[in-house]
């Protein structure tokens, strides 16, 4: 019986330790990962700005796949929104960027955190992949949802990652009908 209170005093006193070493390392590395991650999303917001003034970050609450929005501006006027979306691909959650004109066109858009297959969905997040997805968006020209609505070297191109593809496509397309419907208000 004195053996086993022993042992567990020595694994309780090992696990105290652990957590504690743990703790600290977290203290210390959590505000360099949230000063990256910052980071990050200013380099994407700059990037498919494409030229266009940003202004403030405008929370979203009631929808499904839009969190937040910034509004873009040429010479202080309205000319777009920039997107922070979320959709649900292959290897679940995923978080993008997109800017629309007001009428719901891609200007661009970049991939965030995501989960997808190495190798295959994750060509997601190079510039060069949602080149698909530019200037597309309006009533003549829908966002490729479907592979079938590619280029045949394009559809190549996404070999493997359709599932991917397709949820992209969905979520740039659900950014292209808010941004729509939300005009120039």
């Amino acid at each position: 019986m004195k053996k086993m209170i022993i042992t567990g005093i020595t694994l309780a006193l090992i696990a105290a330790v652990a957590a504690t070493a743990l703790a600290l390392i977290n203290s210390v590395t959590a505000p360099k990962i949230a000063e990256y991650e910052a980071q990050v999303v200013i380099n994407t917001l700059t990037e498919v700005a494409s030229g266009y003034e940003i202004k403030d970050k405008i929370e979203v609450s009631d929808d499904i796949s839009v969190k937040a929005y910034y509004p873009i501006h040429k010479e202080e006027v309205l000319e777009g929104y920039i997107l922070s979306l979320v959709g649900n691909g292959y290897g679940g959650t995923f978080s993008l960027m997109a800017s629309y004109l007001l009428d719901g066109s891609v200007i661009d858009a970049r991939m965030l955190n995501n989960s997808e297959t190495p190798g295959l969905g994750k060509k997601a997040e190079k510039a060069e992949y949602m080149d698909k997805f530019k200037e597309t968006g309006s009533k003549d020209t829908p966002v490729p949802t479907k592979k079938g609505q590619l280029e045949a070297d394009e559809a190549d191109s996404i070999g493997g990652s359709t599932i991917t593809f397709s949820a992209v496509g969905k979520t740039i397309e659900t950014g292209s009908v808010y941004v729509a419907q939300k005009g120039g208000k």
